[in-house]
């Protein structure tokens, strides 16, 4: 699978709540003084024994996507970018079909899962909300900054990539920048071979990087008023 193995759900070092300084114990959350304890506060309070963040079933932060669950085996809760911040897309290619794709991410014993599933046609599904941590690259670290994207297909088969997933992923991948003012670059949109630590070779040496990049700038400035207008209904702009 182009997403990390059972074996590599999420390695390297974690962040977690610890780093951000919350202490829990004997039924307090201490933090420092002020603003900063509101403020942890407001963030961590799902993570307390017995609490959970809400989730509206069918979610979507893809317009146009299919939501398909992936098993809650393959993925963590979390509360991004306020908890971990976001800023790197990882490109997969599934060494298998679509159904493959969405059969293994439901599969617990599987160990992993990316945000979305891209199809040869151009159909998207979205198996785990954006705001949580999707064990896809094999690195705890990316994992936690990053949002996984699956392609239908074989590495050694360019013909898989076909010009409806291109446009596509491009379009899908544009959206996530502008949610989270990502630089649309190679530093920041990557392959899964770029994962220090992985053992993976996806998307392999048929992807074209020039022509994806190309079609993610063209798509941005759509994606940038989408999101400007979904803040203003929202409130959050």
């Amino acid at each position: 699978m182009g997403s990390e193995s059972k074996r590599g759900g999420e390695q390297g070092q974690g962040r977690g709540v610890s780093r951000r300084a919350v202490l829990i114990g004997g039924g307090a959350v201490l933090v420092g003084a002020g603003v900063l304890a509101r403020d942890e506060l407001r963030r961590a309070w799902w993570r307390l024994p017995g609490m959970a963040k809400p989730r509206k079933e069918g979610e979507l932060d893809h317009p146009g996507a299919e939501w398909t669950a992936a098993s809650r085996a393959n993925w963590r809760l979390a509360d991004r970018p306020d908890d971990y911040s976001i800023d790197m897309v990882v490109i997969h290619v599934v060494q298998g079909s679509y159904p493959t794709a969405l059969r293994v991410f439901k599969d617990p014993g599987h160990g992993a899962a990316a945000h979305y599933v891209v199809r040869k046609d151009g159909h998207v599904a979205q198996m785990i909300r954006e705001l949580d941590v999707a064990f896809h690259a094999g690195n705890r670290s990316y994992n936690e900054r990053s949002i996984g994207i699956e392609h239908e297909g074989f590495v050694d088969r360019p013909g898989d990539f076909t010009n409806a997933m291109y446009q596509a992923s491009a379009r899908l991948t544009a959206g996530i920048c502008a949610r989270y003012d990502i630089p649309v670059d190679r530093k920041h949109i990557i392959g899964h071979v770029e994962v220090p630590g992985t053992d993976h070779t996806d998307p392999g040496p048929h992807w074209d990087w020039n022509r994806y990049l190309a079609l993610v700038r063209k798509a941005l400035p759509t994606a940038r008023e989408a999101t400007k207008s979904a803040e203003a209904r929202s409130g959050t702009g």
